[in-house]
């Protein structure tokens, strides 16, 4: 028995006569932060949609802690606490920064048919949502609306919505898109004090993130996992450079 925390086995997944997962594995254990890159129409929003149950794989298994989560609904993945930013809620953007990271709380808790009063008042709701805020250094931004934050601080939030949940693990799908170098900087630092305490799972196109966050990389072409191992071996593999690092060396966008 496999003692990691998330294993993937052999995903597959079609649309259409295209291969978006072409026999897919990996491992996670508990502590890692393990990048996934790759250029455009590599697969890695189909992999990361299937990790969250939102997208139904065609063959392979998935793992968690053990269990097998393959044909779990995205609630019971969230349940268990594999937990996706950022696409886990949409912001509400007339409430401030603490309501909304409080009604991810009290989400996750099952009962937010009453959240619009409860979130506001119920200190088992505000204290964690507190908490959750100060981990991604909006501390002081508790009280802003979160149409006056700014792009990147929407992400922290995001980020902040979902360690609240108290997550095993947390996916996130291109954390760094639409940052500028200030942002982005200030995001790499909230990773790398969240790694070891927190298994990460990072999409990611910006290479400076990847190489200064990835406990281990994987390579993602045309569906298929080309190359796997630390920063230093994909940096070296020639295939990997050929194949997307050679590619101006910045990566590309979705996929």
């Amino acid at each position: 028995m496999s003692d990691a925390l998330l294993e993937v086995i052999d995903l597959t997944k079609r649309f259409g006569g295209v291969v978006a997962s072409d026999r897919i594995s990996l491992q996670l254990s508990a502590g890692d932060l393990h990048a996934i890159i790759g250029p455009n129409g590599a697969g890695k929003t189909t992999l990361i949609g299937q990790l969250t149950g939102e997208i139904t794989p065609d063959d392979g298994s998935i793992r968690f802690d053990g269990s097998d989560i393959t044909a779990l609904p995205v609630y019971r993945r969230s349940a268990i606490g594999l937990a996706r930013s950022f696409q886990i809620t949409s912001l509400f953007a007339d409430f401030t920064a603490l309501d909304n990271v409080a009604l991810a709380v009290q989400a996750h808790a099952g009962h937010s048919f009453r959240f619009w009063r409860n979130a506001r008042s119920d200190g088992e709701l505000r204290e964690p949502a507190r908490a959750a805020l100060a981990g991604v250094g909006l501390a002081e931004r508790a009280h802003m609306l979160v149409a006056d934050l700014s792009h990147g601080e929407r992400r922290q939030l995001e980020i902040a919505m979902a360690l609240a949940t108290k997550p095993r693990m947390l996916l996130l799908d291109e954390p760094m898109a639409g940052m500028g170098p200030e942002e982005s900087a200030r995001l790499i630092e909230i990773l790398r004090k969240l790694k070891g305490a927190m298994t990460i799972l990072l999409i990611e196109h910006d290479m400076d993130a990847v190489f200064a966050l990835a406990d281990r990389i994987s390579v993602l072409v045309y569906g298929r996992i080309i190359a796997s191992g630390d920063p230093a071996a994909i940096r070296a593999d020639p295939v990997v450079r050929q194949a997307y690092l050679g590619e101006g060396g910045t990566g590309a966008g979705h996929g």
